[in-house]
């Protein structure tokens, strides 16, 4: 997703997002139930591998990152009103 990055707070300086986790990535958000958001403030220029790092999110178990319904990348930067989610590996049959 392309555009400029507005501030959600100006007071703050901040961009507000949510954050979804799914699966074996659950028990590192505990206090989420199952589909609940966590709301994020979060510094312009923030990627999603920092803001996977900040949440304490194993590196080597987000496998896709989802934003705004379309798969995004680590190094992409963050922009307000962001709906991101860090999916683990799945397996099934």
């Amino acid at each position: 997703m392309s555009g400029s990055t507005t501030v959600d707070n100006p007071t703050t300086g901040k961009l507000t997002v949510e954050v979804r986790v799914f699966a074996t990535l659950r028990p590192f958000l505990p206090e989420l139930g199952i589909g609940e958001a966590r709301v994020v403030e979060v510094n312009p220029g923030t990627t999603l591998g920092q803001l996977r790092d900040d949440l304490g999110l194993p590196k080597d178990q987000v496998k896709v990152i989802m934003r705004n319904n379309l798969q995004a990348f680590l190094e992409d930067e963050i922009t307000d009103g962001d709906r991101i989610t860090y999916i683990p590996a799945v397996a099934g049959g």
